[in-house]
């Protein structure tokens, strides 16, 4: 039997590196970057009816199948200063995106929440290998998907534990953030690396685990 993977899909970065802009808060969830980093999905048919069928959706619709559970940091999950207050639930809204269980990297741990349609938010202080090992729990054989940010993602694949990653990137700079690259020297020489041009500007990189 196979080890199910961790996968990341559609993580989105500047030409510059950065995977969220500078001055998160809770109306500006991405900080300064807004929505820019992620417009490119905004006009595709996995985002809206009559939406684009070209390359980006290619790759977009490679999100959900296959995937049993989900892991993201406190930022994806909420806003600096969110554990303050105890009946806050998220940014994604009352029917999160996710439907699966979500675990939560915070050193805030709270009670689990369940949300509708099918997605449960578990509050985790631990390593990333342990992190890792809860979810592949809950994801029932399946595959675990690794959500962000880009702090987050640096850990694992400074841990060695990412199998596949999408990395989206998007012709913009930001200038300031939070940047997935750094302390990743050679990272490549461990994964077979793939690039995709898109009509939008935005290139598709692959990173697939060697053997």
């Amino acid at each position: 039997m196979t080890t199910p993977l961790l996968r990341v899909h559609n993580f989105a970065i500047s030409l510059d590196g950065y995977g969220t802009g500078e001055g998160q808060s809770a109306d500006a969830h991405f900080g300064h970057a807004g929505d820019r980093l992620h417009r490119w999905m905004f006009t595709t048919r996995w985002w809206q009816a009559g939406g684009s069928g070209g390359v980006d959706d290619a790759f977009v619709q490679r999100h959900d199948p296959g995937i049993g559970a989900e892991i993201m940091g406190a930022g994806k999950w909420g806003h600096p200063g969110w554990h303050e207050d105890p009946e806050w639930k998220g940014a994604w809204g009352p029917n999160p995106p996710f439907h699966t269980p979500v675990f939560v990297l915070t050193h805030h741990p709270r009670p689990s929440i369940e949300m509708e349609g099918g997605t449960t938010f578990h509050f985790l202080d631990a390593s990333p290998a342990d992190a890792l090992e809860a979810a592949r729990e809950a994801a029932g054989g399946r595959d675990v998907r690794l959500g962000g940010g880009p702090t987050v993602i640096r850990e694992f694949l400074a841990a060695g534990l990412v199998d596949h990653m999408h990395v989206a990137v998007v012709p913009i700079l930001l200038g300031r953030g939070v940047r997935l690259w750094d302390g990743l020297e050679g990272l490549e020489e461990d994964y077979r690396v793939e690039a995709t041009s898109a009509p939008s500007g935005v290139t598709h990189v692959t990173f697939t685990r060697k053997g």
